[in-house]
């Protein structure tokens, strides 16, 4: 089989593409044909060496895909052609992967093997920002920095799908503002003094913040009273500090969303955010903004869409 390998780290330019051996399953592992691929911004860490995960070289990176059972261990519900979404951790980027049974799910008929591997990073961060951390309540307001890309549509959809009021996007162009718009969104507001827009509004109860850098005070000072910023990743590439006085003042809270640790340490934790979605996944309130798509050979290109803050929607390989 193709797959995609991390060889030297080099950066997402310095991925190469081979011929490797399938993989076998073990007992609590199902193999899938890799339908489609997500690309995740630790993908592009790893590629430098940068991500916590350091597996030894070379590797084939890629943790979200969708596709076909392969095959799967007697008793396990799965079948040969069952459709599924999956979190295989690494291995991914190739057209078979093994991944656990605890992180693999049946795919609803009405989503695409695309908007399959555009699920479980975006949307599960997503759930557990808004709804365990954010403590989400019905009727508050949401602002969702970042949101023509991955995350910041799956935010877009997760709050109003779990009963946020009135969701307001950042963007940092009228174009993206418009993705944001067909994600679900009820306005854009440009990045560009996007605090005075937000504030005459009377200020919002929650801040989705995937981006950091120079954004995150003026989300800050969006914030109602009692009001949650929600850390969830620096796209940016300037991790912020905040003055801890602001927080006082202004009764509001900043916290940290760290989904990957937390999932990852608690077996079952996925299958339960999983079950918690899947309704509107069936019901189609949650409808996966499915990005540009690369072939195995394009991998590095995805890489750099990601890389150089060009994505709109989830960025994914297909093979």
């Amino acid at each position: 089989m193709k797959a995609v390998q991390i060889t030297t780290l080099d950066g997402p330019s310095a991925l190469e593409v081979n011929n490797l051996p399938s993989p076998e399953a073990g007992d609590d592992q199902v193999l899938i044909r890799v339908r489609a691929a997500g690309v995740a911004f630790p993908e592009v860490l790893q590629s430098r060496g940068l991500y916590q995960m350091k597996p030894d070289l070379p590797f084939t990176p890629g943790a979200e895909i969708s596709g076909e059972i392969i095959s799967a261990p007697e008793g396990s519900g799965f079948s040969p052609g069952d459709r599924v979404a999956s979190l295989c951790i690494l291995g991914g980027f190739a057209e078979e992967a093994v991944a656990p049974l605890e992180t693999t799910f049946k795919l609803p008929d009405g989503l695409s093997y695309e908007q399959g591997a555009s699920i479980i990073f975006n949307y599960g961060t997503a759930y557990f920002a808004l709804v365990e951390r954010g403590q989400l309540q019905a009727g508050e307001s949401v602002l969702v920095q970042g949101a023509a890309g991955g995350v910041g549509t799956a935010a877009i959809q997760i709050a109003k799908a779990f009963g946020a009021g009135r969701v307001i996007a950042v963007t940092s162009t009228p174009e993206k503002g418009a993705v944001a718009l067909e994600a679900g969104a009820d306005e854009f507001v440009l990045a560009d003094g996007f605090k005075d827009a937000v504030k005459a509004q009377g200020g919002v109860d929650i801040v989705v913040d995937p981006v950091g850098g120079d954004r995150f005070t003026d989300s800050l000072r969006s914030l109602k009273d009692d009001g949650r910023l929600l850390v969830i990743g620096f796209t940016a590439g300037e991790i912020p500090t905040v003055k801890v006085n602001r927080l006082l003042l202004n009764n509001v809270s900043v916290v940290g969303v760290g989904w990957g640790a937390y999932v990852f340490s608690r077996p079952g934790h996925i299958a339960k955010e999983w079950a918690a979605m899947l309704p509107h996944l069936e019901s189609g309130a949650i409808q996966p903004v499915v990005g540009p798509t690369f072939s195995l050979e394009d991998a590095s290109q995805a890489l750099l869409t990601l890389d150089e803050r060009r994505a709109i929607g989830k960025v994914l390989i297909v093979p």
